[in-house]
């Protein structure tokens, strides 16, 4: 890629790794939200109040 040495190589390979990873943690937990069942709201599980 151009970079003046191996070294230099490596911090930028490690930096874009880490970064790799944090975009890969919010993307997963965007789609653990979107794929979690819709719980109905209070007054739709209990229409009657009668509790059953």
């Amino acid at each position: 890629m151009g970079h003046s040495s191996p070294c230099a190589a490596l911090i930028y390979q490690h930096t874009a790794m880490e970064r790799d990873r944090a975009v890969a943690g919010a993307l997963g937990k965007l789609a653990e939200e979107a794929l979690k069942p819709d719980e109905p709201e209070p007054d739709e599980q209990d229409p009657d109040g009668s509790g059953t």
